[in-house]
This record gives C-alpha cells, structure tokens and sequence, in this order.
C-alpha cells in the first residue's frame, strides 16, 4: 500500500484543443513539502488547477489518502482536505481580514481557531479589521495560506506564494512554510523564485512543456548546474 498522501498518476490535460499536462506524475508524502519547479509556461500551475479539480483531466488519475479524486469538483476535493492558495490569492476585497477568514472555516469539518491562525501570521492579527482592499500584497499572501490553514487542510498547494513579493516579505513566509512543515503539514509549492523553494522543500520536481523530467533532492539540484540552466534558466 502506498505511503503517500497524494498520487497524481500520468495525468493529461487540456486547454480547449491544447495539450498542456503529458503523462505527469508526482507523489506527496504525509508531512513531505514538494517543489515543483520550471519556467513560465511549463505547465505548473496547470498540474495544480488539474489536481484541484478546477481543470479536468482527460487521461490518469488523481489520489488523496488512496482515494480518487480525479474528475470531482474543486468544492468536493476541498472538502476531502485539498486546498489551493492560487497565484491571484482571491482574497475578497469587501470582507475584513477576519471575515475572509471565518468564510474559510464555515464549512471546514475541523477549523482552527482563529488565535492558532494568528500564530503563524501576527500581522493579520494587527490588520484584523482591515478590508482585503487595504492589504498589501505581502498581507494579502499571508490572509492566502491563511485561509488553507483555518480550513485544516492536509495538503496545501501553494502557486507562486512568493511572486511580486520584497525579499523580507518572502523571507517571512518561507519561514512560515518551514513552521508549517516542521509541524507535520503536508505542501505542494508551485515557485518561480528556485532558492526560496529549495531553502524548504524536502523533494523537487521539474516540468519543462508539459512533461516531467527530473525529480530528485534540492542538494542534487544544486550540484547540476547545467540542469539548473537548461530547465529553470539559471
């Protein structure tokens, strides 16, 4: 029996008559944080739309704690303890910080508290009452995961968290992702910015069109330069 909580077995998607996703596979294990990396346009962020449900794939198949979820819809997956933070946060601009938050836990079987939220992120405790439109773009990633977390999720997948974002925000929230993983959460980071993606994930897997062609530990990225330059440009 397989030990990972999340299988996505030679899935292929499409956008329209597009095909974006060629036989990807990747495994999450429990309390196992994954990067998946690539250059703009390789299909990330397809592969988590896809896992998510938003996007359906045509072939494979998708597994959460040995159960398919591939084909539900994303309400369903989320209620089976999937959450997607997406690269556009989708916070709602009307709502304060903590009625984002209290939307969140509505539905979510086991919310957290809104103090054990707080934990991770004081400065949304300091912005509470502030509107989504007030946040900065730092302050709007960090109410993002936010949200993942108050719902309990079991795996979180992270699209581009760090993106636009200065470099002590990103320092803040890779150190927030390293708490996470210390304690036990399970995460899928989707990253441009390979050094912060690398500075916390236990594994790497790297997508060049569609296709995935290397998987392996964050040292032994490191140690292939040439990969590093022919896959992530750098």
């Amino acid at each position: 029996m397989s030990t990972s909580l999340l299988e996505v077995e030679a899935i292929n998607s499409f956008y329209g008559d597009s095909h974006i996703l060629f036989d990807v596979s990747l495994t999450v294990g429990r309390n196992e944080v994954v990067a998946l990396l690539g250059r703009n346009g390789a299909g990330k962020t397809t592969t988590l739309r896809t896992i998510m449900g938003v996007l359906a794939p045509r072939s494979g198949a998708i597994r959460l704690d040995g159960k398919p979820i591939g084909g539900l819809a994303p309400f369903q997956i989320a209620r089976r303890g999937l959450q997607l933070v997406p690269e556009e946060r989708a916070i709602f601009g009307q709502l304060t910080v903590e009625e984002n938050l209290r939307l969140a836990a509505l539905t979510a079987p086991n919310a957290w508290s809104l103090d054990r939220v707080y934990e991770f992120f004081p400065r949304l405790r300091e912005r509470r009452r502030s509107g989504g439109r007030q946040l900065s773009g730092g302050e709007q990633q960090m109410l993002a995961i936010a949200r993942a977390l108050i719902r309990d999720a079991q795996v979180i997948l992270l699209d581009e968290p760090f993106e636009g974002l200065a470099p002590l925000i990103v320092r803040d929230l890779v150190r927030v992702s390293r708490e996470l993983a210390a304690q036990g959460r399970t995460i899928l980071v989707v990253e441009q910015n390979v050094v912060a993606a690398l500075s916390f994930a236990d594994r790497v897997y790297v997508l060049n069109n569609g296709h995935m062609v290397w998987e392996g530990r964050p040292a032994e990225l490191r140690a292939d330069p040439a990969l590093m330059k022919a896959h992530l440009g750098i």
